[in-house]
């Protein structure tokens, strides 16, 4: 039998827990309401191509991301599929993006121009998908005026008027804010609908949205972090006990390289931020900054050692940290620490991590660096 790998630092990805996630959020939308997948950022730590493999097989309707190496990597994985480039591509990469089959994003008619250019020059069909600012204040056209630019692009040889969309901006936190964002983004549909012009594609809905704003599903929506099998936290609260529909799908985990006995009044770390109050067990962990652990996390989180909570102690370093295992009476070199994830009864968020380093979940996952191999469990795992 193969022995298996050993890992200084590692995630583990449960692609069970991915293609379960996918499923739940699907049966929420309903059969006839499509899913983007929003991929950006390596699948949000994930791994891109891993990730994509799998949504391909388990039917996700179009892929979103972030810029064109992405979408490169999805089309090397499988062609076939709709990618939409949520942000916008700069003039120097059109041309590929046109030759690629890739959807833009469109904000104005000088974007509109350039593509319908390239795509006559090409003889290639663009399908494209206008951006409507309701609130974000990041990409897009006005709400109040962005019929004309959908009326200006229908006229324009080689384009094709694939979809419409915007994005709330503080779904999680802000109900008045997103009803506003929410009346405007309608109001628009509603007049495109009233002119007789009808867009494939019409989507509005993030991960927050999915669960606070249920009137603007329209006929796609676009899910991040709740397809990797997490929450996204906020003031608003769901009724729904989405602990029973959604697994975390990412574990991060290290090893135990050294275990040491310090004496009361040692400084610890860079800085000595962290001076022991009594003698202490301590271990030190294959794990820092460099694999994309919060330097923020100092002296504030903590790990999963032998089943047990452990605090950090000190300043986490580039490759290593330090932590107290004074109460993991059988802690050894080489056994298992768990960053973020479950060992025996306890587990860890990655909302809580997230909150010990001052941050959000999002930077987190996309956080965990090159260095740090994926391995992937579940039935599709190669």
């Amino acid at each position: 039998m193969k022995a298996e790998p050993i890992y200084r630092c590692w995630a583990e990805v449960d692609l069970n827990a991915l293609r379960e996630n996918l499923a739940w959020l699907r049966h929420r939308v309903g059969p006839e309401v499509g899913i983007m997948t929003v991929v950006k950022a390596d699948a949000y730590g994930h791994g891109l191509k891993a990730i994509a493999a799998l949504l391909m097989q388990s039917g996700t309707d179009v892929f979103g991301v972030a810029n064109l190496n992405e979408a490169r990597d999805i089309r090397a994985v499988g062609r076939g599929w709709p990618i939409l480039m949520l942000g916008a591509c700069l003039p120097e990469e059109r041309p590929a993006a046109v030759k690629d089959d890739i959807m833009p994003t469109l904000s104005t008619l000088a974007e509109a121009r350039a593509y319908s250019k390239l795509a006559v020059a090409l003889d290639r069909t663009v399908k494209v998908h206008i951006k409507v600012d309701t609130g974000m204040g990041r990409l897009g056209v006005s709400a109040e005026v962005a019929d004309r630019l959908v009326r200006a692009v229908m006229r324009l040889p080689g384009l094709v008027m694939q979809g419409l969309y915007t994005h709330y901006s503080a779904a999680e936190d802000d109900a008045r804010f997103s009803a506003r964002q929410r009346q405007r983004f309608a109001s628009l549909v509603n007049r495109l609908r009233h002119a007789g012009i009808l867009i494939p594609s019409i989507h509005a809905n993030n991960s927050g949205a999915l669960l606070h704003e249920p009137e603007t599903l329209f006929n796609l929506v676009r899910p991040g972090l709740m397809v990797y099998g997490i929450v996204p936290p906020g003031k608003r609260r769901s009724t729904l006990p989405l602990s029973r529909y959604l697994r975390p799908a990412l574990a991060f985990k290290c090893r135990v390289s050294l275990v040491k006995e310090v004496p009361r009044g040692t400084p610890l770390s860079y800085g000595g931020t962290f001076v022991t109050p009594r003698k202490m067990k301590v271990a030190t962990l294959t794990a820092g900054y460099g694999d994309g652990y919060l330097r923020a996390g100092s002296n504030r989180a903590w790990v999963l050692v032998g089943g047990k909570r452990c605090r950090v102690l000190g300043r986490i370093t580039m490759d290593q940290m330090l932590v107290d295992v004074s109460r993991v009476p059988r802690v050894r070199v080489g056994d298992e620490a768990v960053l973020i994830g479950s060992q025996g009864r306890e587990s860890i968020t990655t909302t809580e991590l997230a909150e010990w380093g001052q941050t959000i979940a999002w930077e987190v996952l996309t956080s965990i660096t090159y260095r740090v191999r994926r391995v992937y469990k579940g039935a599709s795992a190669a």
